[in-house]
């Protein structure tokens, strides 16, 4: 069963949809909330994910982030990394009020980006009794420091020059300035990173295109970005279980592979075999494994 619902982040109205399980009988439910990765929206691989863990006898909510899809906030497109941990707080809160949901077994799941605010949220939002993620990505590091090797320090520099003039751009009536999260053909892709030829394929073709995912960030949330550590402070999250789901030929392996060498106890590397980062978004012979462990994640430790 699936339920459209809203709820509010900071004072704006996020779009949320509420999957519970069909033979739900009343009994206060297990719950866990499902976050997107940047560039995407709640009907896409969130969704997916959240569905198949409804079979299994969880509520499961995925929204849109603010400033994205359905969601309320201007400019569009903005990727505020701790807007973005409080959009999982905000959404736990919604659960906790819902009379058909136990709010002390109470799980979150962050996919790509969100696989970094997730943690994030939870290191201080205690409400959360599991953490998971799956293909997990920190966000600063992919975007700040991937191009300070690519093309030198100064790069930053420069971008936040850029963010401060788009800021007085927009104070004066101008229209915020983006970039494309994902590109939109293949072409001149042969020597990109596969994380980039994966997201086109995803992003911009019929297999995981959303008429909401506009597949624009707006360049001006580089100065936030900037600030932004996801695992700094993950050592929090224990003693709490923390569960990290990568393709073994994931590119973007190395994010929870470091993250889970900061994490203390309890906390589980769980790697699929042959997948890749955005093969974990949607394709069945690696998504059923990680539902799998994911059921039993949190079957263990959202227990009554």
């Amino acid at each position: 069963m699936k339920t459209n619902v809203t709820f509010p982040s900071a004072g704006l109205a996020l779009a949320g949809l509420l999957f519970t399980p069909d033979d739900h009988t009343g009994t206060p439910l297990p719950a866990v909330v499902v976050s997107h990765p940047s560039g995407g929206v709640k009907e896409q691989t969130a969704s997916i994910y959240a569905e198949r863990l409804a079979r299994e006898g969880y509520a499961t909510l995925v929204f849109d982030a603010a400033y994205q899809g359905e969601s309320e906030g201007l400019p569009r497109g903005l990727e505020n990394p701790f807007q973005r941990a409080e959009d999982v707080r905000a959404a736990v809160t919604y659960l906790t009020t819902r009379d058909d949901i136990d709010p002390a077994r109470i799980g979150a799941l962050g996919i790509c980006a969100s696989g970094g605010y997730v943690p994030f949220a939870a290191q201080t939002d205690h409400r959360i009794k599991a953490v998971a993620t799956v293909s997990a990505v920190d966000i600063r590091s992919l975007l700040v420091e991937g191009l300070g090797r690519i093309q030198g320090p100064e790069v930053l520099q420069a971008m936040l020059d850029q963010a401060g003039a788009l800021r007085t751009a927009e104070a004066r009536g101008e229209a915020p300035a983006v970039q494309n999260w994902a590109p939109e053909s293949p072409e001149g892709l042969e020597e990109a990173p596969t994380l980039y030829r994966e997201a086109q394929d995803y992003y911009r073709t019929p297999r995981g295109r959303h008429t909401n995912s506009t597949n624009e960030w707006a360049l001006r949330s580089i100065d936030q970005i900037a600030q932004y550590d996801s695992y700094a402070m993950i050592k929090l999250i224990a003693p709490r279980p923390l569960l990290m789901i990568i393709g073994s030929d994931a590119d973007t392996g190395y994010f929870s592979r470091e993250a889970i060498e900061k994490a203390d106890e309890p906390k589980e590397l769980f790697v699929i075999d042959g997948a890749t980062h955005v093969a974990l978004y949607d394709q069945d012979e690696h998504v059923t494994p990680a539902v799998t462990k994911l059921t039993g994640f949190f079957g263990e430790h959202l227990t009554a």
